[in-house]
C-alpha cells in the first residue's frame, strides 16, 4: 500500500512538472509574439534565442508566475531583470551572424547572457556584484551553456584580455560612453548602450575605418553604471 500511495504521489509530481513546463513555454512563446514581433524586432536568430531561453529560470521564486510579464522584474541588490522587449532589441541591435565574440557589462541574472549565447560564438559577461556572479554563473553551466565566461569586476574597464570585441552591449547606464569600451570595440563592432542619468538614451555606436558614430535608439531606463567601486 506504502509502495502505490509513493507511486501515485510521483506521478502526480511529474504530471505537475509537465503541465508547468508546458505552460511556461507556452506563455514563452505568447511572449515573443505580443511583446517582440508585435513591437518590430525581425532577426530570426534573435526571435528563436528568446523562444528558447527560459526567463522563469533566471527570475527569484516569487516571481517565476510574472516571469514573461512585459516588464522588468527585481533580482536583489537593487538590480533587475530587464523587460523581455529590451533584451530582444538590444540582441538585435548588435546584428550578430554567428561566430561573433561579445562583452556583456552587467551580467545581473544571467538571462541576457544566455540570449547572446544562442546566437553568438563567445560571451564575455562581467558584474560588479559578487553574489550575483556566482548565481548567474551556476545557472548558466546548470543549463549547459558551455560558450559563456562570466567574471566579477569593475565593468568601467571592460575585459582586456579578450579584447577585442565583435559587439559590446551594456545593461547599465553610465553618464557617458566609457572610452575603455570604445577602445576594446573591434573594427566593424557595434556597441549598445544606454546612456544619462534621470533621462537616459539606448544608443547603438559603431566603429569604423577607427572612426565612431552614435545614434540614439530610443529612451530607455536602466539602473546606473557604477565606477571605482570596492572590489
Amino acid at each position: 500500500m506504502l509502495f502505490k500511495k509513493l507511486t501515485i504521489v510521483v506521478l502526480i509530481t511529474l504530471c505537475s512538472a509537465n503541465t508547468w513546463g508546458a505552460s511556461m513555454n507556452e506563455l514563452r512563446d505568447k511572449m515573443v509574439e505580443t511583446q517582440i514581433i508585435a513591437r518590430g524586432i525581425k532577426d530570426k536568430r534573435v526571435l528563436d534565442a528568446m523562444r528558447k531561453v527560459p526567463r522563469d529560470e533566471f527570475v527569484p521564486f516569487t516571481f517565476i508566475a510574472e516571469s514573461y510579464g512585459d516588464y522588468p522584474l527585481p533580482i536583489g541588490h537593487d538590480q533587475t531583470i530587464s523587460q523581455p522587449y529590451i533584451v530582444a532589441l538590444m540582441t538585435e541591435l548588435l546584428e550578430l551572424k554567428g561566430n561573433e565574440k561579445v562583452l556583456e557589462i552587467g551580467t545581473g541574472s544571467g538571462y541576457q547572457a544566455a540570449v547572446l549565447a544562442e546566437i553568438a560564438g563567445t560571451v564575455y559577461s562581467i558584474d560588479r556584484i559578487k553574489d550575483l556572479v556566482l548565481m548567474a554563473e551556476k545557472k548558466l553551466k546548470d543549463l549547459g551553456y558551455k560558450n559563456i565566461n562570466v567574471k566579477y569586476g569593475d565593468g568601467f574597464n571592460g575585459w582586456p584580455e579578450y579584447a577585442p570585441y565583435d559587439g559590446i552591449i551594456v545593461t547599465c547606464a553610465p553618464k557617458e560612453i566609457p572610452q575603455v569600451l570604445l577602445d576594446q570595440l573591434a573594427e566593424g563592432g557595434r556597441l549598445v548602450i544606454p546612456v544619462g542619468d534621470f533621462f537616459q538614451n539606448l544608443k547603438v555606436v559603431t566603429k569604423k575605418d577607427g572612426k565612431i558614430k552614435e545614434r540614439d535608439v530610443i529612451p530607455v531606463r536602466f539602473v546606473p553604471m557604477k565606477h571605482n567601486v570596492e572590489l
